[in-house]
């Protein structure tokens, strides 16, 4: 019903969105290499289990994209993912099923429950902000620093609004400690006319398009300046302008609303793509797996983009599935899927630009996982130290941090010095201060719009709810907050 309804109100309806591609490095008789340079070097980096303390290393630092498109009554190449090198010498005959042409075998032969070689992960830069090899593709320093003030202001605009919440001043927060580079490397490789399907950590992305902090906080605060009229739980952002669509706290609702959105987008013959992000827990429900069939049988481009960062609250991914993450599944949707370093800005930063590119000339649906670590508790109503070692957060907050990586990549570039960097945090939380402070004086929207703005004509029995409500103020005013106006 979402993508139906996607693609019947028009991509102007849905704020245009990337969904995020996924791109795998799997055998295919169709491959697009998008070669970023060559490297011997081996990465130290490693990723909680079952990411956990494996070598994010790609011995040649190149993003390998895979094509396999099926038409209804033609054959399709065969992938030989789960094949041996001398099938051709077994296959005994083949038929046109529906579908493709299939080979026939006399060896029984099951397939196996995952490739015993995992796959890796792109990176540009080490732990020490170190090029891994000569790139060729290079950010200039513009796009750079932009991406690193929001990094820095996006870990200010956590802290202080983190601490409002501890105080009593709002009632909810989540925080994006440990995914900085995910939101503004991302940011930065799409256009503005994308559609942005978020999930509730990704508003970097809101902050690169314009959206200010004073923005920000109004939502938090859910005042009258707030655009979802204080209805919605704090950091639900949303905004028309920006084509960012407002935040839906149920895990993975925006998912097939992605994939129609993009649908209609191709319809509409427009000049971008959606993206949708989406954390590894929400792999597990069907939305997901809905999603990327459609995706991909419509070939809508709908770029998926999932945040794996170890964590579906206090779920380990150990908990969450047997496969090799989240980028196999791609494969098995036949979606051209890619696995990334998320905790490197610059390799997201090139993932999500071919990504984006390929999504919008070739019409086709890409999957990215980048591979992170969720530093900070899921939400404020979370202690993540229940079920996770103090240790293991601190290594991912220091050893792994990806604001402390890009940082060390523009000052060794000297775009950057330890002076600016404190002038520019002191700065940026004064202002994240003034902001809340303007917030909190600021009146809270009418009791009018609590019933407002679904139907066209308030029908009868919203009347009567706003009228008993009323009543019941009037008889209680005690109870009632007076800086909401009746």
């Amino acid at each position: 019903m979402a993508i139906w309804l996607a693609s019947r109100k028009g991509a102007d309806y849905f704020t245009k969105t990337l969904i995020s591609t996924t791109f795998r490095s799997l055998r295919t008789s169709s491959t697009v290499i998008a070669s970023f340079g060559d490297s011997d070097d081996s990465s130290t980096g490693s990723f909680r289990k079952p990411y956990s303390f494996f070598p994010c290393a790609d011995s040649s630092p190149s993003a390998v994209f895979r094509s396999r498109r099926f038409e209804s009554s033609q054959a399709g190449p065969q992938l030989d993912f789960f094949s041996s090198d001398d099938d051709d010498e077994q296959i005994q005959g083949s038929m046109d099923f529906p579908g493709g042409k299939i080979g026939f075998t006399s060896e029984m032969r099951f397939l196996p429950e995952s490739s015993e070689k995992r796959v890796q992960c792109y990176r540009v830069l080490d732990d020490n902000g170190y090029e891994l090899s000569s790139p060729k593709q290079h950010m200039n320093k513009e796009v750079a620093m932009k991406m690193y003030s929001g990094m820095l202001t996006l870990d200010s605009l956590d802290t202080v609004l983190y601490e409002a919440q501890r105080q009593g001043r709002i009632s909810f927060y989540v925080t994006s400690f440990g995914e900085e580079a995910i939101n503004l490397a991302s940011a930065a490789a799409l256009s503005s006319d994308d559609l942005i399907m978020p999930q509730y950590r990704e508003p970097g992305i809101l902050w690169w398009r314009g959206f200010t902090l004073q923005e920000f906080v109004n939502q938090c605060f859910g005042n009258k300046n707030d655009y979802g009229k204080g209805r919605q739980m704090p950091i639900h952002y949303g905004s028309k302008k920006h084509n960012y669509f407002t935040v839906s706290s149920p895990l993975a609702t925006q998912l097939p609303q992605a994939v129609g959105a993009a649908y209609s987008l191709k319809t509409e013959k427009k000049d971008a793509c959606v993206v949708a992000f989406f954390g590894d827990g929400s792999s597990s429900e069907g939305d997901f797996h809905a999603s990327l069939n459609f995706a991909a049988v419509l070939e809508a481009p709908v770029v998926f983009i999932c945040r794996n960062n170890g964590w579906a609250i206090s779920t380990p991914t150990t908990d969450q599935f047997r496969s090799d993450g989240i980028v196999v599944k791609g494969h098995g949707y036949g979606i051209r899927s890619i696995r990334v370093d998320g905790n490197d800005a610059l390799a997201v930063y090139n993932v999500v630009r071919v990504a984006r590119e390929m999504a919008v000339t070739e019409q086709r649906p890409i999957l990215i996982e980048a591979m992170t670590y969720r530093v900070g508790h899921h939400s404020t109503s979370d202690d993540s130290t229940k079920y996770r070692p103090a240790d293991e957060i601190e290594h991912w907050k220091t050893s792994r941090n990806p604001v402390s990586i890009f940082r060390k990549w523009v000052q060794r570039k000297g775009w950057w010095s330890d002076e600016q960097e404190s002038e520019f945090r002191a700065d940026i939380r004064k202002q994240v201060i003034n902001a809340i402070q303007v917030a909190e004086k600021t009146e809270k929207p009418s009791l009018e719009n609590m019933f407002t703005d679904v139907y066209e004509e308030l029908p009868s029995s919203l009347k009567d709810q706003e009228r008993l409500i009323r009543n019941t103020i009037k008889r209680h005013p005690q109870d009632y907050p007076t800086d909401v106006p009746l």
